[in-house]
C-alpha cells in the first residue's frame, strides 16, 4: 500500500486572506497530497491522481478543504464546567473569577485535568482546530500538570503551545512554583516539533511587581508571555490603583512587552496602550464569544487594526470551534459598529494572523497554508457550496456557510484524526462517560471552597 494520502472531490483553499485585498489560491475541483507529516503537492485532482496513482483517497464529498486551523487563546481546565451551579450570584466580573473560575481550578486534580483535556482536544478535533494555544491553571495540582496536557496532545498529533498561569492571588509561594513550572516546561519542549511552551501569566491585577520582575528575569530569550489584558476595566483600575500603571505598561516597564507577547482580550485598552502593542509587534487576542458571555465588553478589532496592532482570534474555554467565533466577531463587530457594511477590511485577516502568530513559535514557515513542504494540517469542512466559491468571497462563504458546518476529516501533520466524522485516535463518548463519574467529586471539592475578595492573596 502507497504511503501517500490523496484529499480530493472538493475545493481547495490554500490559505486564509491577510486582507480585504489579498486575495487566497481557491482550487475547484482541487485536492491535495501528503506522505508523511507533509504536503507534498497541492493542485487540481485530475492531475494530481495522475501524478500520484497509487495514494489512499480521502473524499471530501464536495466540502472545502481548508488548512488546520489554529486557536490562539484556549482554556482546556474549563471543559467540566459545563452545567456547573456556582451556587452564587455572578454579577460582575470579578465574581465570575472568585465565585466560579477561581474555585474550580482549586478544585482539579490530576485525574480531572486530563479529562478536561481529552475532552478538549476531541472538540479540537472534532472542530478542525490543529494547533491550539492553551492558557491553564490547577492550583491543587500544579508541578507536572502541563505535561499531562502535553501527553494527551501528543497521543493525538495536535500541535499546541501550553503555558501555566502565573498569579499571585493564591500566594507569592505559589507565584514562583508557578515560574518554575513554566520554565521547566519551556526548557524540556524547546526543540519538541508540535509542542512548545511559553511563560503563562494570569492578568496584571493579580501579579505583584516582585512576580512580573522574576519572571521576566528568568524568561528564557523567545519564550514569549501569553497573559490576559484589559479584558474587563478591573484589570485596568486594580492594577493602577494598586501599581501606578496600567497592564501593558506594567509589560513594558518589565520587558515582557515583545513580538511573541500575547495579550488576550483587550477591551478596555486605551489608544496609548494600542500604539505600545503596535509598536512592539505584540499581539491581541480577540475572543468575541466568551466577551459576550461574560459582559465584559467587545474588542474593536477594526480600531486595534488601524492603530497598527496584530489581532488573531481565540475561543477562551468557550469552545474549540473558530469558524463560528469567526461568525461571532464579524456579527458582534457589525452590532458595535452599527453598520451592515463594516467588518469586511479587517475581519478576513484574523485567521491569516493566527498562522503568522503560530508561525512565530514553531519553526514551520509554511503553518496555516496549504502548499508543499507544509504540515500536512488538513481538514474538510462539510459544507458542498450551492453558489460559487471563489477568492472575492471566500469570507462570505466562511461566516453564512462554513461557520455552521461540521467538519468531515480532521489531519493533523499527516495523521487522519476524523474520518467521515468519526474519531479515529480516542473515544468522545468514553471520555464523557468517565468525565461524568468524576464530576461529581470535582463539583463537591468545589462546593466546599469558598471565594475570597482579594486579588493578591496573603
Amino acid at each position: 500500500m502507497s504511503d501517500s494520502f490523496l484529499l480530493g472531490n472538493g475545493v481547495v483553499v490554500a490559505g486564509f486572506s491577510p486582507s480585504c485585498t489579498v486575495q487566497p489560491r481557491v482550487v475547484p475541483g482541487g485536492a491535495v497530497v501528503w506522505r508523511g507529516a507533509r504536503l507534498v503537492a497541492v493542485g487540481a485532482e485530475t492531475e494530481l491522481r495522475r501524478a500520484y496513482p497509487g495514494a489512499r483517497f480521502l473524499n471530501a464529498q464536495g466540502g472545502l478543504i481548508l488548512p488546520g486551523l489554529i486557536n490562539l487563546h484556549h482554556h482546556f481546565y474549563s471543559a467540566l464546567a459545563r452545567g456547573l451551579d456556582p451556587g452564587a450570584p455572578l454579577r460582575s466580573f470579578a465574581e465570575v473569577l472568585h465565585r466560579l473560575w477561581w474555585r474550580l481550578d482549586r478544585a482539579l486534580d490530576p485525574e480531572t485535568v486530563r479529562l478536561s483535556a481529552q475532552l478538549s482536544v476531541a472538540d479540537c478535533i472534532r472542530w478542525g482546530c490543529t494547533t491550539v494555544f492553551d492558557h491553564h491553571a490547577s492550583p491543587g495540582c500544579l508541578a507536572g500538570s502541563l505535561d499531562i496536557i502535553a501527553d494527551v496532545l501528543e497521543a493525538n498529533r495536535l500541535s499546541a503551545v501550553l503555558c501555566y498561569e502565573v498569579t499571585d492571588r493564591n500566594g507569592h509561594n505559589q507565584a514562583r512554583e508557578a515560574i518554575e513550572e513554566n520554565l521547566r516546561f519551556i526548557r524540556q519542549q524547546r526543540s519538541h516539533p508540535r509542542i512548545r511552551g511559553i511563560l503563562g501569566l494570569h492578568a496584571s491585577f493579580t501579579l505583584r511587581d516582585e512576580t512580573l520582575a522574576e519572571a521576566a528575569e528568568r524568561r528564557p530569550a523567545q519564550a514569549g508571555c501569553h497573559i490576559h489584558a484589559a479584558e474587563d476595566a478591573l484589570d485596568v483600575e486594580a492594577s493602577r490603583q494598586a501599581f501606578g500603571f496600567g497592564p501593558v505598561e506594567r509589560l513594558e516597564r518589565f520587558g515582557l512587552l515583545d513580538d511573541r507577547c500575547l495579550l488576550a482580550h483587550g477591551i478596555h485598552l486605551e489608544p496609548a496602550d494600542l500604539a505600545k502593542i503596535a509598536a512592539h509587534d505584540a499581539v491581541l487576542i480577540h475572543n468575541p464569544e466568551s466577551n459576550a458571555n461574560n459582559g465584559v465588553g467587545h474588542l474593536d478589532v477594526v480600531n486595534a487594526a488601524r492603530q497598527g496592532c496584530l489581532v488573531g482570534i481565540g475561543t477562551d474555554g468557550m469552545s474549540s470551534a473558530m469558524l463560528r467565533a469567526l461568525r461571532a466577531a464579524f456579527l458582534a463587530h457589525r452590532s458595535l459598529r452599527g453598520d451592515p457594511a463594516s467588518g469586511f477590511e479587517v475581519l478576513p485577516g484574523l485567521l491569516f494572523n493566527n498562522a503568522r502568530v503560530a508561525r512565530r513559535f514553531f519553526d514551520e514557515p509554511l503553518l496555516g497554508e496549504l502548499a508543499p513542504g507544509a504540515p500536512a494540517d488538513v481538514i474538510v469542512v462539510d459544507a458542498p457550496a450551492p453558489t460559487p466559491v471563489g477568492p472575492e468571497n471566500l469570507f462570505g462563504h466562511l461566516v453564512y456557510s462554513l461557520s455552521e458546518a461540521p467538519v468531515r476529516h480532521t489531519i493533523a501533520r499527516g495523521r487522519v484524526l476524523l474520518e467521515d466524522f468519526r474519531h479515529t485516535t480516542l473515544d468522545p463518548a468514553e471520555i464523557a462517560a468517565r468525565a461524568r463519574e468524576r464530576t461529581p467529586a470535582l463539583w463537591e471539592r468545589f462546593g466546599g471552597l469558598q471565594w475570597g475578595t482579594s486579588f493578591l492573596g496573603e
